[in-house]
Order: C-alpha cells, then sequence, then structure tokens
C-alpha cells in the first residue's frame, strides 16, 4: 500500500543513464546575461567579487510597493545586440536570448542554421509582459505565445529545425538540459543549442507579492533569517555536443546524468518530506561514486520551505556532508534561467577548482546539519550535483563532471 501510494504521487521520472565506453554529452560553449553582466566572464568576475546584482526597487513597473531584485541593464544589453542585428524588431526577452545564443556561437565553429542542430528554449514566461495593455498591440496577438517568440529566435539564426520549448515552473533550464541530452543521444542531432530566460514584469512580481515569497532585503539562502526570495531576470545559454570522452579537451565538463519528478504535493509548496527531490537525486547517483563530489549546488531560494525541504532531501539521500551553496544571493531567482545560469557558474567553479560562496548566508537555519559554503576557497573534487525545485512539486537534478 504504501508503494502504491509512493508511485502514485511522484507523477513522472526520467532518468539519464550513465554508460560507459560511450560518447558522452558535454559542454562546448555558454553565456551568461544577467544584472551583473552579459558575457559569462563578467558575470564570474562579479561572482568571484562576492558582488550582488540584487538592489532595491521603487515604483518599477508601476508596483507602488518596494522589493528587492536583480535586473539587466537593457540599454546597454540594446547596444549590443544592434551591433549583430541592427534595427531589427523583437522584444526584450527575445533580444535577450539571441544575445546570448550569438554571444556563446562566436566562440565555437557550430553552424547554428545546420538541420543537425536543434535548438532548446526554456522559459516560465516568455513575452508575458505583452498581456499587459499598454504593450499589447506593440508586436502582433501571437506573440505572447511560446510557440511565437521560440518561432523569432530559431527564425534568426535561420535554423530549420521546431524548437523544444521547456516551460516546466523553476526547474526549465535543468530539464532543458536533459531534454537536449535525449535528443543528442537519439543520434539526430549533432549540437544542441539550449537557451532560456526570462524579463520581470508587473505579472511576475506582484504574482510573487501576493504568495508574501519576496524578502525586503537580499536574498539570505539557508540562513536562519530568512524571510523570502529576490527576483532576478536574465538570460544563459550552453551549446551542447556529443564526443568519446577520451577525445575531449582538457577541462571540458561533461553533463554525466539527471533525473526530474513531481511529487505532486501542493500547487506552490513544497513536499516537507523532499520525496520528489530525493528519488531525483537518488536516480541521478545510482551507480555513481559520491566521493568525488566537490559540491551540490541547491536551488536555495532562501524562503522557508524550499530551503529547509532541500535540506531534508540531501540528509535522506545521505550527502549532508557535501558543501552546499546557493547562487541566489548574486543574481536572484531568475526562473526560467536559474537552471542553465546556475549550471554555467557551477561548471566554471569546477574548471577553476574553487568554491563560490553562498552569499548572504551566515547561521545554518535548517534541521539538517548541511555544510553551507561560506567562504571561495580552493577543492580538489571534480564533480557536482546541480539541483532545482519548483512550484507543483516538480524537481530536477544534475550531475556535472569535469574531464581530466
Amino acid at each position: 500500500m504504501v508503494y502504491t501510494t509512493l508511485l502514485r504521487r511522484v507523477e513522472s521520472q526520467i532518468r539519464v543513464a550513465v554508460t560507459s565506453n560511450m560518447k558522452v554529452v558535454y559542454k562546448i560553449a555558454d553565456n551568461i546575461i544577467s544584472s551583473l553582466g552579459i558575457t559569462t566572464a563578467e558575470n564570474m568576475a562579479a561572482i568571484n567579487h562576492g558582488q550582488s546584482g540584487i538592489t532595491s526597487h521603487i515604483d518599477r513597473y508601476k508596483i507602488p510597493e518596494p522589493f528587492q531584485a536583480s535586473v539587466v541593464n537593457f540599454e546597454r544589453l540594446d547596444s549590443y545586440f544592434r551591433t549583430f542585428a541592427g534595427e531589427s524588431q523583437y522584444t526584450s526577452f527575445e533580444q535577450m536570448l539571441i544575445s546570448s545564443v550569438y554571444e556563446a556561437s562566436v566562440h565555437t565553429n557550430i553552424e547554428l542554421d545546420s538541420p543537425e542542430t536543434l535548438f532548446v528554449i526554456s522559459t516560465t514566461k516568455g513575452n508575458v509582459s505583452l498581456l499587459e495593455p499598454e504593450n499589447e498591440n506593440k508586436y502582433g496577438h501571437d506573440r505572447v505565445n511560446l510557440w511565437a517568440s521560440a518561432d523569432e529566435i530559431v527564425s534568426f539564426f535561420r535554423n530549420p529545425n521546431i524548437p523544444v520549448i521547456v516551460s516546466h515552473a523553476c526547474i526549465s533550464g535543468v530539464s532543458a538540459l536533459l531534454v537536449a541530452k535525449m535528443y543528442l543521444e537519439s543520434g539526430k542531432y549533432k549540437n544542441a543549442v539550449v537557451t532560456g530566460g526570462d524579463v520581470l514584469s508587473k505579472f511576475i512580481v506582484s504574482g510573487f507579492q501576493s504568495f508574501k515569497a519576496l524578502s525586503p532585503t537580499r536574498c539570505k539562502p539557508f540562513d536562519s533569517l530568512r524571510d523570502g526570495l529576490s527576483l532576478g531576470e536574465g538570460a544563459a545559454t550552453i551549446i551542447l555536443g556529443m564526443a568519446e570522452e577520451s577525445d575531449l579537451p582538457e577541462n571540458s565538463i561533461i553533463l554525466n546524468a539527471g533525473a526530474t519528478s513531481n511529487d505532486a504535493n501542493h500547487i506552490s509548496g513544497p513536499s516537507r518530506t523532499g520525496e520528489g527531490l530525493f528519488r531525483a537525486i537518488m536516480c541521478t547517483i545510482d551507480g555513481i561514486d559520491t566521493s568525488s563530489f566537490a559540491f551540490i549546488n541547491a536551488h536555495g531560494t532562501a524562503t522557508t520551505f524550499n530551503d529547509e525541504m532541500e535540506a531534508v532531501a540531501l540528509s535522506r539521500a545521505n550527502l549532508e556532508h557535501i558543501p552546499v551553496n546557493s547562487f541566489k544571493g548574486y543574481i536572484g531567482h531568475t526562473l526560467g534561467a536559474a537552471g542553465l545560469i546556475e549550471t554555467i557558474i557551477c561548471s566554471h567553479s569546477l574548471i577553476d577548482g574553487k568554491y563560490v560562496k553562498c552569499l548572504g548566508f551566515n547561521t545554518l537555519g535548517v534541521s539538517k546539519n548541511i555544510k553551507v559554503i561560506t567562504e571561495p576557497v580552493a577543492f580538489a573534487g571534480t564533480e557536482c550535483l546541480k539541483m532545482a525545485s519548483g512550484f507543483g512539486g516538480c524537481n530536477a537534478v544534475i550531475h556535472l563532471k569535469k574531464h581530466i
């Protein structure tokens, strides 16, 4: 009876198997656009200096209540966009993703217009701001639909394939990576461009305010005084390919395994037992020696119940001893971009062999004795887990490995 009940609680679970003597999916190039910059290098430099892009906003988006958020410098982004796109008419959301893909691609020889290149697009809201009265007639009726904005993005790069759209709450970015991995392993495509993002708007900010979920100060993941999340906007791109592991350049990052789950616990509240995340973790690490894990990057929203749920899930998985961090204190919760941005930060942390401290954390405020990272010191491990959780009880976990 217990087994049947648990099966019913987990609506879906996908496992990407770890195999030997086969080609692996690896990261070819990446880009981050956030409040901290419009390149990965700018973002990582700011993060390594402990800089946060979260600031206070009053009357932004015509919202009278002050709130903390991490916002993109769209004037600077627009200037960059015009250097390669001219005067083309795109929404801020589309402009951000196109710029991110372009910036990532200039560091590769990948043919973005090839039938062998698949675009996977991650977002939670897309062009939702076009529903607001002042914007509804700017770009046409269809542009608010995710498929329409996705078509605009892939058409810019003259890609002939129908883009795959992943809109799965706050695990969208991590889920998109797993979807891309499966497509590459099927042999149908040679490369996958995984890009995602979200732009803040009145709809989004007021929605989180209605949940009483926003902190009046910069968020404090896992801290005893945490009192809510900080929102953020941004975009990120990870270009993936496949190769024999022995042929990879040194310090390549391999997307080794992963899983998604849904505990169907509540429309917005996470499971108190961490059941869904626990299952995604166990499915991901099945057959993997965790002794090489340098750290675990949590979703770490700094809300009371999410941080506790993640701590419980890690404890149940016997991973309490592995150092844990959250990146939300640097760039806020970037929604559909979060899984991608944070995976990129994880990969560069592995390459550099140095922890990214959990900005905003001071005193442990969860019931399990997890080891929250407080200093950017060096480490010797070559692998990590990246976790994400979202509304509706969805969870995702991926395992990253540095090729040495």
